[in-house]
C-alpha cells in the first residue's frame, strides 16, 4: 500500500462494485488509537457532522485494499487491518436514494492507525478528530450503520 498512495482522490463511478441486487458495496474502516481507547472520525462532505472514512470498492482492488485506500484518501491515516466487522445494510429512507445514490451495502474492518499524515488527498475538504466511543456514537447518531459498525469494533465501551 505504502508505494502506491497517492494524493489524489480516486473520482466517478466507472470501476464500482455493485451487488445482484443493485447495491453500491462499500468498503469502509473503524479506525482505532492502538490502544482501542478512540476512534478516528472525519467530516462528512455531504452534510453536517462526524463520519467513519468509507467509499465505494473498485473492481481492480480488494475490498481491503479500497477501506485502505479511502482511510488514506478520507483521513490521511496509514493503517493495518485488525477485524472484518461484516456487512451492513444501508438505512437510508427511500426518498433520499437516487439512480446516482443508490442503497449501499457497507463492508467495514477495524484497523489500527499506524501513521496520521500532515497533508493527504481530501485535507482542504475534511478534518478529522478523535473521539471515545460515547462521543464518536453521538456525533454519528444521524447514520445508523456507521455505529453499527463502531458497536462491532473492540473499542472500549
Amino acid at each position: 500500500m505504502a508505494a502506491s498512495r497517492s494524493m489524489e482522490s480516486r473520482t466517478g463511478r466507472s470501476k464500482q462494485r455493485y451487488s445482484e441486487s443493485g447495491e453500491r458495496l462499500v468498503a469502509g474502516v473503524v479506525p482505532l488509537n492502538a490502544a482501542k481507547t478512540h476512534v478516528l472520525l472525519i467530516q462528512s462532505t455531504r452534510r453536517a457532522g462526524w463520519v467513519l472514512p468509507k467509499g465505494g470498492w473498485e473492481s481492480d482492488e480488494s475490498c481491503t485494499e479500497a477501506a485502505q485506500r479511502e482511510a488514506w484518501e478520507e483521513a490521511g491515516i496509514v493503517c493495518n487491518v485488525d477485524y472484518d466487522l461484516g456487512t451492513i445494510k444501508e438505512t437510508r429512507a427511500p426518498k433520499h436514494l437516487t439512480k446516482e445514490a443508490p442503497k449501499s451495502l457497507y463492508q467495514f474492518y477495524e484497523v489500527t492507525v499506524t501513521r496520521e499524515e500532515p497533508d493527504w488527498p481530501e485535507k482542504h475538504k475534511r478534518n478529522r478528530q478523535w473521539a471515545n466511543f460515547a462521543e464518536a456514537s453521538e456525533a454519528m447518531k444521524a447514520r445508523p450503520e456507521l455505529v453499527e459498525a463502531l458497536k462491532r469494533s473492540t473499542i472500549q465501551k
